[in-house]
């Protein structure tokens, strides 16, 4: 039961949910932008255009496209703080996340209050094992807006990383609180609830149930809720939720069913 818990939880504690391409119609000009030479019109202009196609290049999976084309519009525009956050998170798909955190902190220095910024910056610092970094960001970005629920769950993730099951807890019932339809959140929660260290597995089956009300789809909370009934000595429903998680697909569970049921 132990190997199985901690394999389980490698398996639930990466999932992040990242912000995608921030698309911009054109630039914010201040009232002096009637006053712009043609050269200096043609150059935003120019930004503009290289803007433009990064964007439809990331779009369709070209990121080294992209990351050329945004490293173009930087140039001409250089406080051009959604280029270098979208130039970041190409990068983060090529799994470049040195590259993608040194753009979305350009990104932050020219806005201090991009929370999506934060956000992502975050989500690659987990990538990079720095969960304390990844917390500091996320957290940033929910005193930006605190209602960013995507904030509260990937905190939540880093928190699990560094066995602060309770604080995990506590940001999983925020983005609940936000969204009272996110099953992802309540599928974490049963399984840090079934943790040793918070040893709660009737917590962890009721809200496993919930996520599957939610989405009866998903498989994780059925995995969940079966080694939850396990813990418990119900064997029988524990063989049922991981037969119906590998009817879905899941192949651990499937490998158990077969090993123990």
């Amino acid at each position: 039961m132990k190997k199985r818990t901690a394999f389980v939880g490698a398996i639930l504690s990466l999932i992040p949910i990242s912000q995608p391409l921030l698309f911009k119609t054109g630039f914010a000009l201040s009232s002096s932008a009637v006053m712009l030479f043609v050269p200096e019109k043609a150059q935003a202009e120019s930004a503009n255009f290289y803007f433009d196609r990064a964007f439809s290049k990331g779009e369709n999976g070209d990121y080294y496209g992209a990351i050329s084309d945004f490293t173009k519009s930087i140039e001409m525009n250089p406080i051009d703080a959604v280029a270098y956050y979208n130039r970041g998170w190409n990068k983060g798909q090529l799994k470049d996340y040195y590259g993608e955190i040194s753009d979305y902190t350009k990104a932050i220095e020219i806005d201090p209050e991009y929370e999506n910024a934060y956000y992502n910056r975050g989500i690659a610092k987990k990538q990079l094992e720095d969960y304390y970094g990844a917390i500091s960001d996320y957290t940033k970005a929910i005193e930006i807006d605190p209602e960013y629920e995507n904030a509260y769950y990937n905190r939540g993730n880093a928190k699990e990383e560094i066995k602060d099951y309770y604080g995990a807890i506590s940001d999983y019932k925020k983005a609940i609180e936000i969204d009272p339809q996110f099953a992802r959140a309540y599928n974490n929660i049963s399984f840090v609830k079934r943790q040793k260290k918070v040893n709660d597995n009737y917590g962890a089956i009721s809200y496993a149930t919930k996520a599957i009300e939610i989405d009866p789809n998903y498989s994780l909370p059925y995995l969940n809720r079966g080694v939850a009934k396990e813990n418990i000595g119900d064997m029988k429903g524990a063989c049922d939720d991981w037969r119906k998680a590998s009817s879905l697909g899941n192949k651990d569970t499937l490998q158990w069913v077969r090993e123990e049921c």
